[in-house]
């Protein structure tokens, strides 16, 4: 059996997936543990609330929902914006998926995944899918100031 990634690292393919749970922009709690076990789950780390990029990209998940949220998948996107932020946020966007706070303790589950910047106190753009085994099944991370492409989250989540 393998053994959940140590803090600070990227848990790979195959991998336990660090579980977590943090409030959603409607400060509903969410636990990965419990919504993977009916689907798969697409973890969706980006930098900041109403930044051009992360905007774009989850306009983009937006755009495809039913794409990223259905009854294999359901997309989760993590910052370490405040959850009143976020909120706001999504109200303004219109998102449909849950922005999920990693403020405080500030980046915990960032860091737990890796993907945690201390520099600049942010999450840089790690995606993970996560099966109902609590098992990474596919991941990609991006360094400051790299788009994701929609595309490879396509890609990802098709045949699940």
């Amino acid at each position: 059996m393998t053994a959940a990634a140590p803090a600070g690292s990227v848990p790979g393919v195959g991998d336990l997936a660090p579980d977590f749970e943090l409030r959603n922009q409607t400060r509903e709690r969410v636990r990965l543990s419990e919504v993977v076990r009916d689907r798969h789950a697409l973890l969706v780390f980006f930098p900041y609330a109403f930044s051009s990029i992360c905007t774009g990209e989850l306009l983009e998940i937006q755009l495809n929902i039913d794409q990223f949220v259905n009854d294999r998948v359901n997309v989760y996107a993590i910052s370490c914006d405040a959850r009143h932020a976020q909120a706001a946020w999504a109200a303004h966007e219109g998102y449909r998926f849950p922005l999920l706070s990693d403020f405080w303790p500030h980046g915990e589950v960032a860091r737990s995944y890796g993907v945690f910047d201390e520099r600049s106190g942010m999450a840089v753009r790690g995606t993970f899918v996560v099966d109902p085994q609590m098992r990474v099944t596919w991941s990609l991370v991006h360094g400051p100031g790299e788009q994701r492409d929609i595309g490879v989250l396509h890609a990802a989540v098709k045949d699940l």
